[in-house]
């Protein structure tokens, strides 16, 4: 991978509760970061064009259309063709950018990104996944809301491209893929979770069977496989639970002039503990198996978020994400 390599990231500057200047700013940290790194930005020409004038490194494309958060994505997709979303996604297409981010509708993003992007060759559903941190190497979790249902297969293909992830964007050489389960048994779990145990076990390198929900921040596996249905419903429990316990500590740590005293002691453990558990780090969530790179910020996202999520983007192109997914699902 060529840190040095030029990368084109379109940008979709009306995505997210705080846009556009949320993302601009967020803008102005990743060009500023990363010298090979060139922006387009699609929105309203009075948001984009003079924000892009005045800076090098970054061109407008100029949009009519938004996609908003309560329309119906496909529709919303087939219906706005020249919506920021619809537009970054077909530059990703035609070849003019290397990578889309938004920080709009997930649903929508998604489908631009399937139906305008298209999925990779051999990929029979794409999924999204998230990165969560640990004590040490943070663990990669596959789907976490694309898939609700799925099928064994699709799990085995989940592994596949987790590990891809896992490899480009953290550096893991040989990620360890293990299947989230109630049980480590191969004979434990539903149906769906038995049977997609015996495909992975036959088909996945690097897996390492079953682990149970408390294993998910514990470090233990590189990857951990579900469907979009339980994944979402994981994520959730585990920022839900990591925002009160923080809230917990600061309203401990601040409930009295001696304990204000000993988090004057811990501050710097504190806020180190507060910056690797920030989902911001990473800024958004890869849709894996589309034939381009595709990333996925929060709506809430501020523009430290927007600014991760384009360097994650830099990348998974200049690592060439997509090409490694694609030879990974190609059978020998």
């Amino acid at each position: 991978m060529s840190e040095s390599r030029l990368v084109k990231v379109v940008v979709d500057a009306m995505g997210g509760d705080h846009a556009p200047e949320a993302v601009l700013v967020g803008v102005d940290a990743a060009l500023a970061a990363d010298t090979n790194l060139q922006i387009i930005l699609t929105g309203p020409a009075d948001v984009v064009e003079a924000f892009a004038k005045s800076r090098d490194r970054c061109r407008a494309v100029t949009t009519t259309e938004v996609i908003g958060m309560d329309e119906h994505p496909a529709h919303a997709v087939r219906g706005k063709k020249d919506s920021s979303i619809v537009v970054g996604c077909r530059l990703v297409r035609d070849g003019e950018a290397d990578a889309f981010f938004s920080a709009g509708s997930t649903g929508a993003c998604m489908a631009a990104a399937t139906l305008v992007m298209g999925r990779i060759k051999g990929v029979s559903r794409p999924a999204i996944a998230t990165v969560i941190p640990t004590a040490g190497q943070p663990v990669v979790l596959l789907d976490v809301g694309a898939n609700a249902d799925c099928k064994p297969e699709n799990l085995v293909q989940f592994g596949h491209m987790g590990a891809a992830y896992a490899q480009i964007v953290l550096g893991v050489s040989a990620p360890r893929v293990a299947l989230l389960n109630i049980g480590e048994e191969p004979t434990k779990g539903s149906q769906l979770a038995q049977d997609a145990h015996a495909l992975m076990a036959a088909q996945l390198p690097g897996f390492i069977g079953n682990v149970e929900g408390r294993d998910l921040s514990a470090g233990v596996a590189d990857v951990i496989v579900t469907d979009g249905f339980t994944g979402n419903v994981a994520l959730k429990l585990l920022e839900g639970l990591s925002k009160t316990l923080l809230g917990q500590v600061k309203d401990a740590m601040t409930s009295s002039a001696i304990n204000k005293l000993a988090a004057a002691v811990l501050k710097s453990s504190l806020v180190n503990l507060k910056e690797r558990l920030n989902p911001d780090a990473y800024g958004g969530a890869p849709l894996l198996g589309v034939a381009g790179i595709c990333i996925i910020g929060h709506g809430s996202s501020g523009a430290v978020a927007v600014s991760s999520a384009m360097r994650v983007a830099a990348q998974a192109a200049r690592g060439g994400l997509t090409d490694h997914i694609a030879s990974a699902l190609t059978p020998v």
